[in-house]
């Protein structure tokens, strides 16, 4: 009985040390919800529904995968190194497009941005995040974010890249607080599955796929 005592204890032991040593490489999970105080567009939203973002990470580089019924398919590679982003578009009626571009914030981009390293923690899958507290202007909108993120996690997102280096580590939880048409809408993104497996640098290539051709005007 004593042995499985023991035996258990260093189980969970080595459970709580794995989760808190940095990972290099993987993929995460997120379900991301949008929700609205007007009651036809929350109709819209729920009309959506809910979806699933996927982001498969190797060091400072991250490729996130969404697709959606209704807005089709979205995918953001980063290259923290390179400072460059790709995005790729496949949606009816705009067909397959990219824009490649760098994320580096202007001074005068981020005179708009005010971030406040918040008091409160969140544990998100084993993980114990910080907060932080985001004020932002999004096309001329008010945009007010709370995340939560891990520098256990060596990914790059793309939900920080406007804020310079004011956000440390990787967003595991955030909301996103915003008003469009009139209408506030929230949209809730949290982490539900990490896993530690060999991501292909070809996933991460910033070289847009044959098939797809440049956005102009971005």
């Amino acid at each position: 009985m004593k042995k499985i005592l023991v035996l258990g204890l260093a189980l969970m032991l080595n459970m709580v040390a794995t989760a808190q040593d940095q990972m290099q490489e993987g993929v995460l999970t997120a379900k991301q919800t949008m929700a609205s105080d007007n009651e036809q567009m929350n109709a819209q939203l729920k009309a959506m529904g809910d979806s699933e973002a996927t982001t498969y990470f190797k060091g400072t580089k991250s490729r996130s995968e969404t697709s959606n019924p209704m807005t089709g398919d979205m995918t953001i590679i980063v290259d923290g190194e390179e400072k460059q982003m790709l995005m790729l578009i496949d949606q009816l009626g705009v067909g397959k497009k990219y824009i490649l571009q760098s994320f580096v914030p202007s001074e005068e981009d981020l005179k708009s941005v005010t971030v406040e390293k918040g008091s409160e923690t969140k544990t998100v899958m084993g993980y114990e995040c910080q907060q932080y507290i985001v004020k932002m202007k999004q096309n001329g909108q008010d945009v007010e974010m709370q995340m939560f993120t891990t520098d256990k996690i060596s990914a790059f997102s793309h939900n920080t890249t406007a804020m310079g280096d004011q956000v440390e580590g990787y967003p595991l939880y955030f909301v996103m607080k915003m008003n469009q048409m009139g209408a506030s809408i929230e949209v809730t993104s949290e982490v539900t599955e990490i896993k530690q497996e060999s991501v292909s640098d070809d996933k991460l290539s910033l070289t847009p796929p044959e098939g797809y051709t440049k956005m102009e005007g971005m």
